[in-house]
């Protein structure tokens, strides 16, 4: 059998001038000038980047020919471990319970709501669908619906819809009795909407031409017959660099426009008295200084790091507005006790905390904080005993309760909801994740390890395996890692990984900074000019791996998506020795490039996490330093895959596309450089659950081929 020939990409050849440096990209082509219709429809791809996409396809295709019996069996694994017609627990809501569930087969979810405390399950009488996901993507390559949202007073429902993939959203309005649709859609949306807290209306998000949220908007949420569509402006930002979050209070007092980006926010309050009010500023935006605020009844709480509160404090204002000079410290900030989050009840406040990569839930009492001298409140704390897990708070919908809801899941435990009555401290569990195929928590380990980083940070590890994997170096290991923009990668339970970890693989997660694994500072110590401790934080951990005998030298799969992409281009250039294989999923590579233009969508928004080199030579010089693909250089790098969808606005197509090719030009040795592009689909991939889990049987595959040196006779 002849082998399969990679493509040849041609070489343009383009100089870049900049802040006085020069560069050169050959492959600079491979960008459509054409990308924002592109991004609407595929079709408008030009002639020959289409050619080369589907050639590279192809020859990844042929080079995987051996491995599809593989995909095939562990995508069946992986379907085996879905409880394919799962529904979710009940949500209650006045009069309702509201929740997801799946018919057998589906790929897309079923919104449906039944009379309070009459159960769940197709078999009970009442339920009312409220949104039929399977039903609205037959025939569609891609369906993936964002916010949904039934309006408070139960009679309408609201949802956003992405046929693409491109992350514009399209929103229909649904009246609840009559089933019809009510005004025309809303095109060109932002993934996010909201009911006004009396169900008069209905604020959404616009996307600009370069895919930027923009532009709030509010529309009556039972338009008449006769109205023309004309949706009334409500906050326009005219700072490109921030994102915009729509939504409403705890306790429905007030709906809130939020501003922001990594580093720097900005709130505006409407009353819900008065929803047509022109919103009002609560803290104007200051440079590095963030914060989060809800309404508990007749204060605001406010979470922020400002004084210098780097993990965060939470603070209280009882003014109508609750500007800085009217915030008082409530929870002091504590070094190493990063607070997360918090959620609002009548009675109960309840923060998320993590502290050293594990996460804990702690409930303040309403009626004790009355009656403290110091207006502190009694506490207590919800917390599990696993070496690694994961605990997130889900809320509901209700203010006026004493219950609230939590997740608690591990690597060797799926996932288990549990309601907790804040004033009894009763836990009921609710519902445990069910694997169809069977799991037994009790033939793996789960443990918790730290790699000593080159400044001498401890770099956590998180690490699943069968109880009786030799540490002798003969498993082979994956190491995965992501460690951008605060966000914390928790030792969850992955029904997806388990098809590795039965095979005798180590799996492992390195918590490298960049994320806020252990509190905000870890963040901090990633970003910017620190951003090379997220790439030395990741190959300390491979080492002490090895030298401890999770593994070995040159038979570690590393593995790791978007921010965690440019992850792995990093280390396959600075210890390529270290890698049996590379696993880039929509990987964030041509840093220097995304960063340097301002139409893309997150350009500007993002200079606060890696710096804007078209003004700072400091931060052109640190990016062009790291940058995957500007660093690409003559050495023997190891097999790798890269992976990108066409209508993808985070990570564009043609950053993997670009990647791919010059490694394959400059690479010394003959190892693989594989580009895999779903044409149908954007940053996150298939839209349909078992679609989905086919993209992830390929990454796999190609692990256990690459390490394997399957390529070698391909």
């Amino acid at each position: 059998m002849t082998k399969p020939i990679p493509p040849v990409a041609a070489k343009q050849p383009k100089r870049i001038e900049q802040l006085g440096r020069v560069r050169v990209d050959d492959y600079a082509w491979m960008k459509d000038d054409n990308w924002q219709q592109v991004l609407r429809d595929p079709k408008a791809l030009r002639a020959d980047v289409r050619e080369h996409l589907n050639a590279e396809n192809a020859y990844t295709k042929a080079m995987l020919a051996s491995t599809e019996a593989l995909q095939a069996e562990m995508f069946a694994e992986m379907k085996g471990r879905v409880k394919e017609d799962d529904s979710s627990v009940p949500s209650p809501d006045g009069p309702w319970d509201y929740y997801v569930r799946y018919d057998l087969g589906a790929q897309h979810p079923i919104h449906a709501r039944r009379p309070r405390n009459t159960g769940q399950g197709v078999a009970v009488d009442g339920e009312q669908i409220l949104l039929d996901e399977e039903a609205l993507s037959k025939d569609k390559p891609f369906f993936q619906v964002g916010a949904a949202s039934h309006s408070p007073d139960h009679t309408l429902y609201a949802w956003a819809a992405d046929e693409q993939g491109s992350e514009y959203y399209t929103i229909r309005v649904k009246d609840l009795a009559s089933g019809e649709q009510l005004g025309t859609p809303i095109e060109s949306a932002y993934g996010d909407l909201t009911f006004s807290p009396d169900s008069q209306w209905l604020f959404w998000i616009w996307r600009d031409e370069n895919a930027r949220p923009a532009k709030v908007f509010r529309r009556p949420s039972r338009p008449g017959e006769d109205w023309a569509g004309d949706d009334t402006l409500v906050y326009e930002e005219a700072d490109d660099g921030m994102f915009l979050g729509i939504g409403t209070t705890s306790d429905d007092s007030h709906v809130v426009i939020h501003v922001g980006n990594q580093e720097t926010t900005e709130i505006w309050l409407i009353p819900a008295a008065d929803p047509t009010a022109e919103p009002v500023v609560a803290e104007p935006r200051r440079e590095a200084v963030t914060y989060s605020l809800d309404h508990w009844t007749d204060r605001w709480v406010i979470r922020t790091n400002a004084d210098g509160a780097v993990d965060f404090k939470l603070s209280t204002s009882t003014a109508d507005i609750p500007a800085k000079a009217t915030w008082t410290d409530w929870i002091a900030h504590r070094p190493g006790h990063y607070i997360t989050g918090f959620a609002a009840f009548a009675g109960h406040l309840v923060r998320a905390e993590r502290v050293n990569a594990l996460d804990r839930l702690v409930v303040t009492d309403r009626a004790s904080l009355e009656a403290s001298l110091e207006h502190k409140g009694t506490e207590h704390e919800v917390s599990f005993d696993e070496d690694a897990y994961a605990l997130n708070l889900e809320g509901g919908y209700e203010y006026d309760t004493a219950t609230t809801r939590f997740v608690y899941q591990s690597p060797t435990t799926p996932r288990q909801t549990y309601d907790y009555n804040m004033a009894t401290r009763e836990r009921t569990l609710r519902k445990t994740q069910e694997i169809p195929s069977g799991h037994d928590p009790a033939r793996y380990v789960a443990r918790r390890l730290f790699a000593t980083a080159a400044d001498g940070a401890e770099v956590p590890i998180t690490v699943l395996m069968l109880k009786d994997t030799p540490l002798d170096g003969s498993a082979p290991l994956l190491l995965y890692g992501y460690g951008a923009y605060g966000m914390a990668m928790d030792p969850s339970f992955s029904i997806r990984n388990l098809s590795l970890v039965d095979r005798g693989w180590i799996w492992a997660t390195a918590h490298v900074r960049g994320g806020s694994d252990k509190g905000w500072g870890w963040f901090l110590d990633g970003r910017k000019e620190k951003k090379p401790n997220t790439f030395t934080d990741f190959i300390a951990c491979a080492e002490h791996l090895a030298a401890n005998g999770y593994g070995q030298k040159g038979r570690i799969a590393a593995y790791g998506g978007s921010a965690g992409g440019m992850l792995m281009g990093a280390i396959a250039n600075l210890r390529p020795d270290l890698w049996g294989a590379i696993i880039a999923a929509v990987p964030f590579v041509d840093v220097l490039n995304t960063m340097s233009d301002t139409t893309l969508p997150l350009t500007p928004p993002e200079w606060p996490e890696w710096g804007n080199p078209l003004e700072d030579t400091a931060a052109y010089d640190v990016i062009a330093a790291y940058s995957p693909y500007d660093r690409v250089s003559a050495q023997a790098y190891p097999p790798v895959l890269a992976t990108g969808g066409l209508s993808d606005p985070r990570v564009t197509y043609w950053e993997p596309e670009k990647w791919i090719a010059r490694l394959r030009e400059l690479s010394t040795g003959d190892t693989p450089k594989l580009l895999k592009i779903n044409m149908e689909a954007g940053h996150g991939g298939a839209s349909g659950r078992f679609d989905f889990l086919k993209e992830i049987a390929l990454d796999y595959a190609f692990a256990v081929w690459a390490l394997e040196k399957g390529w070698e006779t391909a």
